[in-house]
């Protein structure tokens, strides 16, 4: 129970000690200052104050049970907080001002327990987590930002930084170094490990900057997961470059060649109906071939005057992530689009949730001589149906807009008023809609 006494001119909480905080506690009672001459006040502030005493003392129960552990470390971070300090390890406070060691002994000495002493005068130490246990504990920390992400989708977010840290060990002779011991000079083991392994292997620059910029995720994730003041940045500027590098960009796919190759008879005769007709919607829609076959069953909404799907966040057991806020739309169906999704209203499960689509569509699309050439890959419809509605607005915002992308950085500018309407979008895609063969109607 929690009371309140008078104290000169100052209120001041009075509570109890619960039986089960007595020993990381010291004594019985704790008083606290209510930083109030008025009664009334007292009373209203009471509530609260003796709520936030009690998630302290839940703070110091989890120092005093795990105090190798990141919990421990952020439960100190909290408790000084409380106390109106910063938490602040031992080493920083050897250089920090007299007066402020000076306030914080004061504080430490008149709470006396055990705990607060040593979060005040930095004892409690920085978590032991090894590079090994990186990934899972910084899964741990984004199951928030990942909440929306499919299985798959997971798999795709975990397995690169489990080779990003898988590599990182190797250029570090295998050593299962601390987090806290990932320095700048580690990342430049790492980038001198990566460079050989290009040279040797002749592999892409790309693949290097991939491991730098997952490992700096990682560490910046785990830093502001334990507040670490004034974090270590070991990989600003490491990464590779090639100036004789040309820039690369998808092709796309020529309109004739769509319209002679694809749409002629028999061309997807060697494939299964769900693989052509996910391509055939990527012709009259421009979207990613995962914004398709993900797409959960039931969202091809067709008895509707403007049949549409919607791109969004999904959760529950169809849960999908989108690339980005931008890309949440309503999507038009017209053309050999709509005539594909009345064959599969539910969807498409062979390739729903998975990986497998681009580059089995791809090897097939190749092996049958329907690409216009290697370096051509289906993707690049998404392309076409770009430049088929610029050649139709000759507005970017516009084409963006259906597209899925930035509005705000294409136009670079603050976005004013509504989305385009699902009839505007219908009727736009209508104008550039190609002519559907009998035989895919």
């Amino acid at each position: 129970m929690a009371g309140l006494i008078k104290r000169g001119k100052t209120w001041h909480l009075r509570m109890r000690v619960p039986r089960r905080y007595l020993a990381i506690a010291g004594r019985k009672e704790i008083h606290r200052s209510l930083e109030t001459d008025s009664e009334r006040r007292a009373r209203e502030l009471l509530p609260d104050v003796r709520a936030k005493l009690l998630a302290e003392l839940d703070q110091m129960a989890v120092i005093n049970a795990r105090p190798e552990e990141a919990d421990a470390y952020r439960a100190a971070q909290k408790i000084a907080q409380a106390r109106g300090f910063a938490y602040r390890p031992l080493s920083d406070l050897l250089e920090a001002p007299i007066d402020e060691i000076l306030e914080r002994v004061e504080v430490a000495t008149t709470d006396r327990a055990t705990e607060t002493v040593k979060v005040l005068l930095g004892a409690v130490d920085e978590p032991a987590l090894r590079l090994s246990g990186l990934v899972d504990e910084v899964e741990r920390i984004a199951a928030h930002d990942n909440r929306y992400k499919s299985e798959n989708q997971m798999r795709l977010w975990r397995n690169p930084r489990k080779r990003t840290a898988a590599n990182l060990q190797a250029a570090l002779g295998g050593t299962d170094v601390l987090v806290s011991e990932i320095d700048h000079a580690a990342a430049l083991k790492h980038k001198a490990w990566w460079q050989k392994k290009i040279a040797a292997e002749n592999l892409s620059m790309e693949s290097a900057n991939k491991d730098f910029a997952n490992m700096a995720g990682m560490l910046r994730r785990y830093y502001e997961s334990i507040a670490q003041p004034d974090p270590p940045e070991p990989y600003h500027r490491v990464s590779l470059k090639d100036r004789h590098k040309t820039e690369s960009r998808k092709l796309e796919i020529p309109v004739d060649w769509i319209v002679e190759k694809w749409f002629a008879p028999g061309a997807f005769d060697r494939t299964n109906d769900e693989a052509r007709d996910i391509l055939l919607i990527s012709i009259e829609t421009g979207c990613r071939q995962s914004e398709i076959h993900d797409l959960p069953p039931g969202a091809f909404v067709l008895d509707h005057p403007f049949p549409h799907f919607e791109i969004k966040f999904e959760e529950g057991d169809n849960r999908r992530e989108i690339k980005n806020s931008a890309s949440t739309r309503l999507v038009p169906l017209v053309g050999v689009a709509l005539a594909a999704a009345k064959r599969h209203p539910d969807g498409f499960p062979r390739y729903r949730g998975k990986s497998t689509y681009s580059a089995a569509m791809n090897k097939y699309m190749r092996s049958n001589g329907l690409l216009p050439s290697p370096n051509h890959t289906i993707g690049g419809v998404r392309h076409t149906w770009e430049s088929r509605l610029l050649a139709e607005t000759k507005r970017m915002d516009i084409s963006g807009e259906m597209m899925g992308h930035s509005i705000k950085q294409i136009r670079k500018r603050a976005v004013y008023g509504d989305a385009m309407a699902l009839p505007d979008r219908h009727a736009l895609a209508s104008r550039v809609m190609l002519q559907v063969p009998e035989h895919l109607a």
